[in-house]
């Protein structure tokens, strides 16, 4: 396998079959997205480079203890699911049901998973990680 860990870069079965074995987890800090660069000795969960500038998604507590400003303080889900980049839906059908409840949602992809970002606000909503396990 050229560069990178032994992830299949195949597209999977299990997109026919609707993802059944989804396991949706609520990480229990909340997150923020800020505009800047990483602090010195912080490590964020992700760092995305836009033409307008970077932008950090890192814990509320170490942008609180770097000084960063921030104003979307969210609930972090990762989907432990099998699938691979190539898979056509996924992102698609959990936005789709977190809409039609109600509830905005950031997604990020990594190789091993999916990472939807909702309003913290929102996070104690039980019934979103139930219309998640129902798919």
């Amino acid at each position: 396998m050229p560069n990178g860990p032994a992830f299949s870069h195949q597209a999977s079965d299990s997109a026919a079959v609707g993802w059944h074995d989804v396991q949706p987890d609520l990480h229990q800090e909340p997150y923020v997205f800020a505009a800047a660069q990483a602090p010195s000795g912080v490590s964020p969960f992700a760092l995305i480079l836009e033409d307008e500038g970077p932008t950090l998604i890192l814990t509320r507590a170490d942008a609180d203890q770097s000084g960063l400003a921030y104003d979307y303080v969210a609930a972090r889900i990762t989907l432990r699911v099998n699938y691979c980049l190539a898979d056509v839906g996924l992102t698609a059908r959990f936005s789709r049901i977190l809409a039609d409840a109600g509830i905005s949602c950031n997604v990020i992809a990594g190789l091993a998973h999916d990472h939807l970002f909702v309003s913290w606000d929102q996070r104690a909503r039980a019934r979103a990680l139930t219309l998640l396990r129902e798919l």
